[in-house]
């Protein structure tokens, strides 16, 4: 069997579990999502799941204030928030 020569390129990233509870604990209190927030995958479309602008913003608020970062201007787009794992990817890189 031939090996990847990419091997990151089907490895998924794994987030720090610290990190994750962050997020998932932000989205459980301040997302308004219309199922629970620990048991969303990872990848799945936040706003599909009711996740609003306004809700956006306090997510992001706890985040910050749980981890004591701040997300840089760069990643404060819609696309940073979609997902478990973009806020996290990005939570990580402001870390």
């Amino acid at each position: 069997m031939e090996q990847d020569p990419n091997p990151s390129s089907t490895t998924a990233t794994i987030a720090d579990p610290a990190t994750d509870r962050a997020v998932r604990r932000a989205l459980a209190e301040h997302g308004r999502l219309t199922v629970d927030a620990w048991d969303v995958a990872s990848i799945a479309d936040l706003y599909a799941l009711g996740l609003t602008s306004h809700a956006t913003v306090n997510v992001m608020l706890a985040v910050e204030s749980d981890l004591d970062v701040e997300f840089p201007d760069s990643v404060l787009n819609r696309s940073t928030f979609a997902s478990v794992e973009s806020i996290t990817a990005a939570a990580e890189l402001a870390s």
